[in-house]
């Protein structure tokens, strides 16, 4: 049985091996499907073996040498054809074990592979496309374990879950937080030109839906038809100049239109 755990030795060189330029050729060309597609001879090397046993000598083993040929291939500068031949052990035949194209350090490859789900950005999915999660998706959680979610049902989405009528999982502390970074970092969080020119922060402004659950002192839709955000997810800091409690006043000498400021004019006073 093979011990892979010892180290690899290399075999002595074999000159019947390393004079089997013309068979190694061959096989290039035979793989080329070309013979012009098979450059010219580039070298040799021998290859490191693993012996069945320490008792076994490398020279049981035979000889495994690996001739190196140009490859003329379009598409492939830079790659060179590997045929790698041997000779048993007391015989004098010289056989091709395989032949592979393989790249040199100037031979231009693909980037490494990433998985589909890292690839991915926002706005990438379009109509009928389909994105599923991941069951390690760190963003989600079973329902039944989530208890940190302040939502107004009290019966919560466990009772749901047991009976088969809610949803299996839901987001977790990690994907909640998450998500708030993004949208506080994007075009309607409160660094957002719009929310430094803007007159009051969405939290006081009437048009403010606020989330349920964890999220309601953080984030809500915009209900306002008339603002940027309308139906958007916005900070509860961020703001417009569509606020319900802002009114423009006008320079009657000058007729240019000041900053926004709120009318508390029509308050009653308690």
């Amino acid at each position: 049985m093979t011990d892979f755990s010892a180290p690899a030795r290399s075999v002595p060189a074999d000159d019947s091996l390393a004079a089997a330029v013309d068979v190694a050729r061959a096989a290039a060309v035979e793989t080329a499907g070309d013979a012009q597609l098979v450059g010219e001879h580039l070298g040799v090397s021998p290859e490191a073996v693993v012996p069945a046993t320490d008792e076994v000598p490398v020279e049981a083993l035979g000889a495994v040498l690996t001739h190196t040929f140009d490859s003329r291939l379009p598409g492939y500068v830079g790659w060179h054809w590997a045929v790698t031949v041997t000779r048993a052990a007391g015989d004098d035949e010289v056989t091709v074990d395989e032949v592979v194209l393989l790249p040199g350090e100037s031979a231009l490859l693909a980037p490494a592979w990433v998985p589909w789900h890292e690839r991915l950005r926002p706005g990438d999915l379009s109509v009928g496309d389909v994105l599923p999660s991941t069951e390690d998706d760190p963003r989600l959680v079973p329902a039944y374990t989530v208890d940190d979610d302040s939502a107004d049902d009290p019966e919560g989405s466990v009772v749901a879950f047991e009976i088969g009528l809610g949803r299996e999982r839901v987001m977790s502390r990690e994907g909640r937080a998450d998500a708030v970074g993004r949208w506080t970092a994007g075009e309607f969080g409160p660094e957002s030109s719009m929310a430094r020119h803007a007159p009051g922060p969405c939290s006081t402004c009437g048009f403010y839906l606020p989330l349920a659950g964890s999220l309601r002192e953080m984030v809500g839709a915009c209900g306002n038809a008339y603002a940027p955000a309308d139906g958007r997810v916005v900070t509860a800091d961020y703001g417009c100049g569509a606020h319900s409690q802002a009114t423009l006043v006008a320079d009657e000498a000058t007729e240019v239109v000041r900053t926004a400021r709120y009318d508390t004019g029509a308050f009653d006073v308690l």
